[in-house]
């Protein structure tokens, strides 16, 4: 079958390249599945699991990409919950090869049967982000109606469905960004935008929870308008400074498919949308992952 393979990682995008592996089997409790669509995340090329399994030996080539939509082909031994021909999302594991190919195996409390309403490509762009936008949204920030969330990045893959979770709850919303992802995000149902090349971040006001997917000194400058007792949730990196009343929370996204589920109804009831800025075949796939512009919103890799 064809696949994207990571083969160098000091070569970081130059070491990918399209080429002809084996086929995937099914191992206990696994499914492979016929992939429609895959997302994946550009800086996936650092994670240390891009490179090495579970017992930190060394796996290239590997194949990236680790969200996916599409059409289970076979069934591992104990593995319930599932059939053969059901359209299914979900999330490779990290430490395994990924989507960015015709097949991939995958462990099967990982996928979520995805409803007829929602189209592959459309699902392909959920996993990470809105898994990542609900747990820091309601798991670690627990977040309240009435309350005051200031989400960065707003226009991108996360913050974008942060946003809509986020009003649909109750919430008041400020979106940051780049001048350009103003009216998107205005119209994603956020309350106000904040320019954060132009405008100062103070005159949001003050926020109980701040969701931060930029780090460094986006982080810090955001510890200013946490209002005491608040709390920022980070993605980037463990948290450098912590607030003096307040909590600062890191975490990594966790699979879970009731929640996946979830997210797929609220994507086919149109109450949810992420966006989508391009989709690209997989013969362009190694282009999309280093962009000769920018692209607004993810980027999906449409396989079938």
């Amino acid at each position: 079958m064809r696949a994207i393979v990571a083969t160098d990682q000091s070569a970081g995008v130059q070491g990918l390249r399209l080429t002809e592996i084996d086929h995937p089997h099914a191992a206990e409790n696994d499914v492979v599945v016929e992939v429609h669509a895959a997302g994946f995340t550009r800086g996936e090329l650092t994670w240390p699991g891009t490179w090495t399994d579970r017992a930190g030996r060394d796996r290239t080539p590997s194949v990236p990409g680790h969200e996916v939509a599409g059409v289970v082909a076979e069934l591992g031994y104990g593995t319930s919950g599932l059939t053969v021909g059901q359209r299914v999302y979900g999330l490779a594991d990290w430490t395994r090869n990924g989507t960015l190919a015709e097949y991939v195996a995958v462990e099967a409390r990982n996928l979520a049967p995805l409803p007829i309403s929602v189209d592959f490509t459309t699902a392909a762009a959920v996993p990470i982000s809105g898994l990542t936008a609900w747990e820091a949204l309601f798991d670690h920030a627990r977040l309240q109606v009435g309350q005051t969330v200031l989400v960065h990045g707003a226009g991108g893959g996360v913050g974008a469905l942060a946003v809509q979770l986020a009003h649909h709850a109750g919430a008041r919303v400020i979106g940051t960004g780049r001048a350009a992802d103003r009216d998107t995000v205005l119209d994603l149902g956020a309350d106000a935008f904040v320019d954060l090349q132009n405008d100062q971040l103070g005159d949001a006001g003050p926020a109980d929870v701040v969701l931060d997917v930029i780090g460094g000194d986006t982080y810090r400058r955001s510890l200013d308008v946490l209002r005491p007792g608040g709390c920022i949730v980070t993605v980037p990196e463990p948290p450098p400074v912590r607030p003096e009343n307040g909590r600062a929370i890191f975490f990594v996204v966790e699979v879970d498919r009731g929640r996946l589920a979830e997210l797929a109804s609220r994507v086919g009831a149109g109450t949810l949308n992420p966006v989508i800025g391009a989709v690209r075949p997989l013969d362009e796939a190694i282009d999309a992952f280093a962009p000769a512009v920018r692209v607004k919103g993810r980027t999906i890799i449409k396989v079938r």
